[in-house]
């Protein structure tokens, strides 16, 4: 794929890519994780298709837990990492822009 991933992921699939948006979906094995990264430009648009993804901040900012069909926004800037609830299997739809795509990996 012309996008590679710093980290592993079971599966991933570039929906659509154009100039400022961005549309992936992700497989997450158990044990797996998006991990801790920022964005400087666009927002990350999560979209839960199977499993309960749960999308973390750091300490003294609250997380999410998305069953199937719910959706949570982080806005560009706000450190966050993504993952399947107890280390679980999780696939995801996530729509990122507007902006540039880039991803910043940050330490919490």
């Amino acid at each position: 794929m012309s996008d590679p991933l710093s980290y592993e992921v079971e599966d991933w699939q570039i929906v659509s890519l154009v100039p400022g948006l961005r549309v992936v979906t992700f497989t997450l094995s158990e044990g797996q994780c998006v991990p801790w990264h920022i964005h400087t430009e666009i927002t990350d648009k999560f979209f839960c298709l199977e499993g309960t993804l749960e999308v973390e901040h750091p300490k003294g900012m609250p997380s999410a837990e998305l069953t199937v069909g719910q959706t949570y926004e982080v806005l560009a800037g706000v450190p966050h990492r993504a993952k399947g609830k107890d280390g679980g299997r999780v696939r995801f739809l996530i729509v990122q822009g507007v902006g540039t795509y880039n991803f910043v990996p940050v330490d919490v």
